[in-house]
């Protein structure tokens, strides 16, 4: 029973108002700190489904093997790797020491400040003062606090230290392992309808396999990277003002941010102008960068809430689409199974209420009530009352005296009366139209001439008939005489 957010009930009234925070992201960071091997091929599995990633470059991507980085083997530039290496030797707390929650402490400060001056010319290009440089370095080094809105330091100056302490950086913030991936992301281009591949650059790709590269960053790495990106991001929006498009961002930031550690422009050659673009698309679309794609958002939570856990995108595609055709016929026959429980559930909590209503009522003293209520269970006793064990005796039926005289009577006097009970009882049938009557209908053409023919019809057809009952009562009373 692994608890997956505890549930704080407050009682402080000035704290209810405040909005509820609710990050879509929480299940992806879940997985990330408990579980962090199937976290990260989760990721891997789906990065390697956008850009082909050889046998020896995904080994460097799982960190199982050391990345073999341009210029490692040559000896042209020796000199200058060397050079550069030096530079990096003296480490202090903040500076040139590996990325620590410290150190970004300590970092935000320049960031923050730079948020509220991203409108002097040339920020980031153009270099600030070296003695009050050192000041700020040694200060943030030593972990004192620091006063940037004073007056004392300039933008420039801040803006300098900071792609100082990230070049001083053991290694780039996007790290050597992700130094390839970072390659073929740049040559993600979009297809034609021949499936030729185009010059165009795939955006979504890009942005989505981005997204999935953040993921598996260094958590310090990763908290900086967002940081500076979004920094960059407004200075880029700010352009009109300070002159810096992303694209002069990208050439100031790329080498500390992107470039392997220790080589230099000759080394890199026509990766250069990859790593540069690179750069300039990150900048222009950071604020989409740092989001879990959304079928990492959801196979993160079938680990946790879901009793099958997918491993891409298309495991969840699958998932979805099976899942969304089978639940519609199991809603539907338990919906049924439960329509037809509870009306058999009622049907038999009426017939036990029923019989126990008519054993009250047969257990009654006789009277004209205990009567009148039996009566009413008999003649609903077919929708109402359930069969009961008393008997209970049918009332007699009346039969009807037939006298010779009252035949006689009927016979004589009641014809044209039986004939109206005849006729109010049963239903009139349908007249059929015969030729002749169609031909009379056609001549007549008025509905009231019509009605008078019909009524002479039947006054016609009455008196035969009386006239053949009289002859024939005749003949009866002459023979019995």
């Amino acid at each position: 029973s692994d608890a997956i957010c505890n549930f704080v009930i407050c009682n402080d009234s000035s704290l209810r108002s405040h909005p509820i925070i609710f990050n879509p992201d929480f299940f992806v960071e879940k997985l990330r700190h408990e579980k962090p091997e199937v976290f990260t091929e989760l990721v891997v599995s789906n990065i390697t489904r956008l850009i082909d990633l050889p046998g020896a470059e995904l080994a460097q991507l799982m960190g199982e093997e050391d990345p073999k980085l341009p210029g490692a083997n040559s000896t042209a530039s020796g000199f200058f790797r060397s050079l550069i290496s030096l530079k990096r030797k003296e480490k202090g707390v903040v500076f040139g020491s590996p990325l620590t929650e410290e150190g970004i402490a300590q970092v935000s400060q320049l960031i923050e400040y730079l948020h509220k001056n991203l409108r002097a010319e040339g920020l980031f290009r153009v270099p600030g003062n070296s003695i009050r440089q050192q000041i700020l370095k040694d200060a943030l080094n030593s972990g004192t606090d620091i006063d940037l809105d004073s007056g004392e330091f300039h933008s420039n100056d801040v803006a300098t230290l900071l792609k100082m302490f990230l070049g001083e950086l053991p290694e780039p913030l996007l790290t050597h392992k992700h130094f390839h991936a970072h390659l073929k992301i740049a040559d993600l281009t979009l297809f034609d309808e021949k499936g030729n591949k185009t010059s165009t650059p795939d955006k979504e790709r890009q942005i989505e396999a981005l997204q999935l590269l953040f993921l598996i960053l260094p958590a310090p790495n990763r908290s900086l990277l967002k940081l500076l990106l979004d920094l960059l991001y407004q200075t880029a929006k700010k352009q009109d003002k300070n002159k810096m498009s992303a694209h002069n961002l990208a050439l100031m930031f790329a080498p500390h941010i992107l470039w392997p550690r220790n080589v230099t422009a000759n080394d890199l050659q026509e990766n250069i102008t990859k790593l540069n673009n690179g750069v300039t698309f990150m900048i222009k679309h950071s604020q989409k960068l740092f989001k879990a794609p959304v079928y990492i958002r959801e196979c993160a939570r079938l680990h946790y809430l879901g009793s099958r856990a997918c491993t891409s995108k298309d495991d969840l595609d699958l998932l979805t689409s099976s899942g969304s055709k089978e639940l519609q016929p199991l809603k539907s026959q338990k919906r049924s199974r439960l329509d037809s429980c509870h009306q058999e559930e009622t049907q038999q909590r009426t017939e036990e209420a029923l019989k126990e209503l008519f054993q009250h009522v047969h257990n009654m003293p006789d009277s004209a009530k205990k009567k009148k209520l039996i009566r009413q269970f008999n003649k609903h006793a077919t929708a109402l009352t359930p069969v009961s064990d008393v008997p209970t005796s049918p009332a007699p039926r009346r039969t009807r005296s037939r006298s010779f005289s009252g035949l006689i009577k009927r016979k004589v006097l009641g014809t044209p009366v039986i004939l109206e009970r005849k006729s109010r009882d049963t239903t009139p049938e349908p007249v059929r139209v015969s030729k002749e009557n169609i031909q009379l209908l056609q001549k007549c053409g008025s509905p009231a001439h019509i009605s008078q023919v019909k009524l002479k019809s039947l006054e016609g057809q009455k008196e035969g008939s009386c006239r053949h009952m009289r002859a024939r009562l005749l003949s009866k009373d002459s023979s019995s005489l």
